[in-house]
């Protein structure tokens, strides 16, 4: 099940993608559909199909994505999170192999095309929920539980 959760930059960007679609990919769609159908058999038309499968694509993504924003709740940076591991947050962990990861801990909505994001909903965000630095995190994988020490918490990127 997916966290309603988004950050304020998450949210500004499905924004800008609704705004994209809709102002600039769909109309620049429907105008090579209609030039496409003008010019006569839409059967055997590549241009028509394609642009026609195309415009039903963003016409799905603009549904889901105005659907999607009237879901989600933005969260703000508190200052009472300050030192703890909340929504938001960049966490640098460390396991006793010596492996570092830093990530940030923001919504399922967000982590496509970015390596440094994890969902609110990933078992190692889960597990680090509310922890202070130097406090240890056991994460349950598909090899067996494997345990982080959690080393930097910020939430501001530096």
């Amino acid at each position: 099940m997916k966290t309603n959760l988004i950050t304020a930059e998450g949210y500004q960007k499905l924004q800008a993608e609704l705004d994209h679609l809709w102002r600039k990919e769909r109309p620049e769609t429907t105008q090579k559909v209609s030039w496409a159908a003008s010019l006569g058999d839409r059967s055997e038309n590549a241009d028509y199909k394609y642009n026609k499968q195309r415009l039903r694509e963003i016409d799905r993504r603009i549904r889901f994505l105005r659907k999607r924003l009237e879901q989600v709740r933005v969260v703000e940076y508190d200052v009472r999170q300050q030192g703890k591991v909340f929504f938001g947050a960049w966490v640098r962990v460390e396991d006793d192999e010596g492996q570092q990861l830093s990530f940030k801990i923001v919504g399922p909505d967000e982590i496509y095309g970015r390596k440094d994001y994890i969902s609110i909903d990933s078992p190692m965000a889960r597990a680090l929920l509310k922890k202070e630095v130097d406090d240890e995190a056991t994460v349950a994988t598909p090899s067996g539980n494997k345990t982080w020490y959690i080393n930097e918490i910020t939430y501001l990127k530096s």
